[in-house]
């Protein structure tokens, strides 16, 4: 290939451009895609932040309805790599092929959004664990900050134009780099643990501001939906994979390493420092964990690793951000620029307007003080949509059977579902509210992509309707914001 796509795309293609074998992702690289999107900053954090959510019983319960939820969700993109495998871009093509173009393009622009965003999250808080070793960093706003995460930005920016692939193995050495400090964190947290200390207030009675303990398996819920976002990579780039098996497998095996990796790290810092201590912990707060076993080279130790860790994680998102608008643009459901490859097959214009919005977020956390914690929390709000979207999609392709289809496609489909209108319950209307005005931002772009496919009308009936349910939330959102009766404190 080499040149840039930009003839004969319309909006009833439903592949994208084929790719030479030799450029296709392999299935390790899927997988590290997976594990490194998946392990960035969240499990770093992780102890004190569910701390301050949730005591060990209630955590218990909360891990368990995630683990076998996302469980379902990953299933979800595992059948459907399998029994849909002409669909490109998974997260988006499965909320177009189920729910129409306007719908498509919103998941495909929720997602994209949520990675972005989460990127500026990342790099704050990468620059927080540089403020370990260097004086200046403080939380990861500072004006010293903003310029070294710009520069750190950049030099993403120059890589990935270097090539989807190559940039997907630079990725797969990463991950293993990450891994290893959690593995030596999970041996010493297994000879440092106290039964005692664990048990302790187990249901958390001892303390009125955590709650009930419905109460507190709903508050950790956006916390673990950060912590397990990208358990799509591999459907992602499914046009990328040398086969759409190896799709269904990086899945699977992504999904379960992190999450035993999850587990023994948040459950291991309970038994190690005392619940109301580990609240109280800063970021990134398995440093103090494993300080608090070891003494102050444990801090250094883990700062390290979480600067590996978010390298990693970077770039795995940097990666999807492109990918996910670039398949929506060839298909005529974004403005067509936005599909075009340069010489490496890197959608270079879809890179560009995520790099220019993450520093313009950069710049925006300096002067607002904007924590990792909100701004992951946000990213996670603007992801669940997407993923309720794929598994009603799931549930809609059990229904119509066919070729490999069993009853397994609709108890996954069923089971995601609930788990994903679960996650919606839990986020709370507020964050809805907040996610309709970032929905409704996307909406001229479509529109663009509609006319240049000279599209008439531009809207259907039924996108109508959709257009005004969004301009009313965003509307009522905007005035509560105005009005001070709205916030996501």
């Amino acid at each position: 290939m080499g040149e840039a796509i930009d003839a004969g795309v319309g909006a009833g293609n439903t592949t994208a451009t084929e790719q030479p074998s030799n450029r296709k992702v392999p299935l390790a690289a899927l997988v590290a895609l997976v594990i490194g999107s998946m392990i960035g900053g969240g499990i770093f954090s992780l102890p004190h932040q569910m701390a301050g959510a949730a005591a060990p019983g209630p955590l218990i319960i909360g891990w368990i309805v995630t683990g076998l939820g996302m469980l379902m969700l990953a299933f979800v993109f595992q059948r459907l790599a399998v029994t849909k495998p002409e669909i490109d871009a998974g997260i988006y093509g499965y909320a177009r092929a189920g729910f129409g173009d306007l719908v498509g393009f919103s998941s495909a622009w929720g997602y994209w959004m949520s990675a972005w965003i989460g990127n500026v999250g990342y790099l704050v808080l990468l620059m927080a664990s540089l403020g370990v070793f260097l004086p200046g960093f403080g939380n990861g706003n500072t004006a010293q900050a903003i310029i070294i995460a710009s520069l750190v930005l950049w030099l993403f920016h120059v890589l990935i134009l270097r090539g989807i692939r190559e940039a997907a193995v630079v990725n797969a050495l990463v991950t293993i780099g990450k891994i290893l400090p959690l593995i030596v964190f999970i041996v010493i947290g297994i000879l440092s643990f106290k039964l005692d200390l664990f048990t302790a207030d187990f249901w958390g009675t001892g303390d009125s501001s955590l709650g009930g303990v419905l109460h507190q398996v709903k508050s950790m819920m956006l916390v673990t939906v950060w912590v397990f976002i990208g358990v799509e990579g591999a459907s992602v780039f499914s046009e990328r994979a040398r086969s759409r098996t190896d799709v269904g497998r990086a899945t699977i095996i992504g999904f379960v390493s992190v999450l035993a990796l999850l587990l023994a790290v948040n459950i291991l810092s309970y038994g190690i420092v005392a619940r109301p201590e580990l609240a109280g912990l800063s970021d990134p707060s398995l440093a103090g964990v494993l300080e608090a076993a070891v003494g102050p080279w444990g801090a250094k130790f883990i700062a390290l690793g979480l600067i590996i860790s978010l390298v990693g994680a970077l770039l795995s998102w940097f990666l999807m951000c492109a990918e996910i608008i670039r398949v929506p643009a060839i298909e005529g459901l974004m403005p067509r620029v936005f599909g075009k490859e340069n010489a490496k097959e890197v959608p270079a214009a879809a890179l560009w307007l995520t790099m220019l919005l993450v520093q313009l977020f950069l710049v925006w956390t300096y002067f607002n003080a904007s924590t990792y914690t909100a701004l992951i929390l946000l990213a996670s709000s603007l992801i669940l949509l997407p993923y309720l979207l794929s598994a009603l999609y799931q549930v809609r392709v059990a229904l119509q059977g066919g070729s490999g289809i069993s009853a397994i496609d609709m108890v996954v489909g069923v089971l995601g579902t609930l788990y994903g209108l679960w996650l919606l319950y839990a986020a709370g209307l507020v964050y809805l509210l907040y996610t309709s005005v970032f929905y409704l931002v996307g909406l001229p772009f479509f529109l663009k992509a509609r006319s240049e496919q000279q599209a008439r009308p531009l809207l259907k009936p039924l996108e109508w309707a959709l257009v005004a349910v969004l301009v009313a939330m965003a509307g009522y959102t905007v005035y509560g914001l105005s009005q001070g009766t709205l916030s996501l404190e």
